[in-house]
């Protein structure tokens, strides 16, 4: 800010305050003139000086209340007219200064209803003055009329001088204002948008770390639970199950490691090398051992039969059957395949119970990719803690892409998630022989 706007700040903060200490300091040169010039025209000396006083004084508040300022100064030159004193000045400046006053500060209808006044109250004082001259003046009455408009004319074109500043300023003020709410009101959406956004990617961040910690903790559990059944009758089956519970943890933090790494600000400068150890201009090697984190794609549609594989070894008998011809997703679509069948999978490891058998099929219609997950387990009829939010999660996750996700039990027994999503038109192919048609 500069200073300027620093002092038009403390100005406007402090206009009474300032109205009234210039009034008072111009009175005291403004009175005595005023009394010189009542005394000028017949009249007395104090008469004058109270008439000017008068006059003046309601410049103290022109800005704060400026109605009542023009209202109580041009009542007060009226009475000076009627009392027959046509011209005080300098007091009668203060008509122009309550003019301008009103025009900048005051509605609409007031400084067009004090511009008309001023029109009506030279013409009073024109009149006045010509008569006065009139009656002590030799001169003909062509020539006082004369006279008389050329003073009306006078005051008029100046007043209508002032009366044109004052719009300028007053548009001025309008805009400056205008302006002043335009940028507040977009810092308050920006910072709506800020919080908006934070929270958007809050949840997003929550719905990725449930996805993996859930999923990867359901089957580090289950394969637990094995192992320690099999550890006395079987102990191959319960080293196998602890191989399992290493690898689901591996990965799990391998997910972990790449999810936040794209939320933690890169400690290399532009420039450097990304290689760990690397030296170069842009600084030290890294220490020794020091690894960034991995920055790999994130998991697809593509990536189901791994998925399927995992919650195959701790137990379940899951099976991944694909329809038609698999096409290339966007990164959110695949992803959003994924995620749901992760959490769909997961749910059957924490309600199916035992011996459950798991289908996953994914059919690629013309215009969509429907993703079915069925299982006869006992899931549907499984009491909930109340804060899981996985189904949630499923419903938000298919709707962002446009889809639709529906879930509920079978009829038969069993319980049945089945997503809906759309396929961006001319999606490129995917060679078959990449992907399976069955996997059991």
């Amino acid at each position: 800010m500069t200073w300027w706007e620093r002092l038009t700040r403390w100005e406007e903060r402090h206009q009474l305050g300032i109205d009234a200490s210039l009034t008072v300091l111009t009175g005291l040169v403004v009175v005595p003139l005023g009394a010189s010039m009542g005394y000028a025209w017949g009249s007395s000396t104090f008469g004058g000086a109270v008439l000017s006083a008068l006059m003046w004084a309601p410049l103290a508040w022109r800005r704060r209340n400026p109605v009542a300022s023009v209202i109580a100064v041009y009542a007060f030159g009226l009475v000076h007219l009627l009392l027959g004193i046509p011209l005080l000045m300098p007091a009668d400046l203060a008509v122009l200064v309550a003019l301008y006053s009103i025009t900048v500060h005051g509605p609409r209808w007031a400084h067009l209803t004090a511009m008309g006044s001023a029109l009506v109250g030279n013409l009073v004082m024109a009149a006045g003055m010509v008569y006065r001259g009139f009656a002590g003046s030799r001169s003909s009455a062509a020539e006082m009329a004369a006279s008389g408009i050329g003073l009306w004319l006078f005051a008029s074109v100046t007043a209508l001088a002032v009366w044109a500043f004052g719009l300028v300023r007053r548009s001025r003020r309008v805009t400056i204002v205008a302006l002043r709410d335009r940028a507040e009101r977009l810092e308050v959406e920006r910072d709506q948008q800020a919080r908006i956004a934070t929270a958007a990617e809050r949840t997003r961040i929550a719905r990725e770390m449930h996805d993996i910690v859930a999923h990867s903790l359901s089957v580090v559990v289950a394969q637990a639970d094995g192992g320690r059944y099999a550890a006395a009758a079987d102990p191959e089956a319960a080293t196998r199950a602890l191989g399992t519970i290493a690898e689901t943890g591996r990965a799990a933090l391998a997910d972990m490691r790449r999810l936040l790494g794209v939320l933690r600000e890169p400690e290399r400068v532009p420039g450097a090398p990304a290689a760990p150890g690397a030296t170069g201009p842009a600084g030290p090697a890294a220490p020794a051992g020091a690894t960034a984190a991995p920055y790999t794609p994130q998991p697809a549609e593509h990536d189901l039969e791994s998925l399927v594989e995992q919650v195959r070894s701790s137990g379940v008998r899951a099976s991944l059957v694909r329809m038609g011809t698999p096409r290339r997703l966007p990164p959110g679509i695949g992803l959003t395949v994924y995620r749901i069948c992760q959490e769909a999978l997961t749910n059957v490891l924490k309600h199916g119970g035992p011996d459950v058998t798991v289908t996953v099929l994914a059919q690629w219609q013309a215009a969509a990719l429907v993703l079915e997950i069925t299982d006869d387990g006992r899931g549907a009829a499984a009491d909930s803690d109340g804060a899981g939010q996985g189904l949630l999660g499923m419903r938000e996750r298919a709707t962002m892409v446009g889809g639709t996700l529906s879930a509920g039990p079978r009829p038969g027994g069993g319980f049945r998630v089945r997503a809906e999503l759309p396929l961006p038109p001319g999606a490129p192919a995917v060679d078959r022989a990449a992907a399976p048609g069955t996997l059991g």
